[in-house]
């Protein structure tokens, strides 16, 4: 499958993997660029994400799963997501930015109307990552965001805390003097 997607600038479809089957709901995607080649012929990609799909039937002929979908968007809201709550999650998307060392997280473009899917690649929970995009509201999203991004945050920091701690076998007293 990869072979024939590297050959043009196909879209396939990624859905999350659950204990008893796979998502209903997945993205389009379009392979970026090949960033790493395995021996065995696996290889590492980047994607970027397009259309988002609710599956009506699989497809099993081939060796990798198929099947026919129905795009979607999201429904129409006419009052805008609230400033306030735009900030809070793009704040709390900078939050988990800055704490992510050695990993790249991109600027996002802050006038897009779909602005969660851009700040939702901060989010590691696949299970929240499913419902930002099962949602076909933006406010939804944004909110979900908000709500999630300070809990991550802290939970990252308590984690970076504890890394520094496990050397010093817990003792905080064993910490260098500055």
């Amino acid at each position: 499958m990869i072979a024939e997607l590297l050959e043009g600038t196909r879209e396939f479809g990624v859905v999350l993997t659950l204990d008893k089957g796979i998502a209903s709901v997945g993205c389009t995607a379009r392979i970026d660029s090949v960033t790493k080649n395995y021996e065995d012929g696996r290889m590492d990609i980047e994607t970027t994400g397009y259309r988002r799909f609710e599956i009506s039937e699989l497809i099993e002929e081939r060796p990798f799963l198929s099947g026919q979908v129905n795009f979607f968007d999201d429904d129409f809201d006419p009052s805008p997501t609230p400033d306030s709550l735009i900030h809070k999650a793009i704040a709390g998307y900078f939050a988990i930015r800055s704490l992510k060392v050695g990993e790249h997280l991109p600027e996002p473009h802050l006038n897009d109307n779909q602005l969660s899917f851009q700040l939702a690649q901060a989010v590691t929970d696949v299970h929240v990552r499913q419902t930002i995009l099962m949602s076909r509201n933006e406010t939804e999203r944004i909110k979900r965001l908000a709500e999630h991004f300070p809990l991550t945050a802290a939970r990252e920091r308590r984690k970076e805390h504890f890394r520094t701690l496990v050397p010093r076998n817990g003792h905080a007293r064993l910490l260098p003097s500055s």
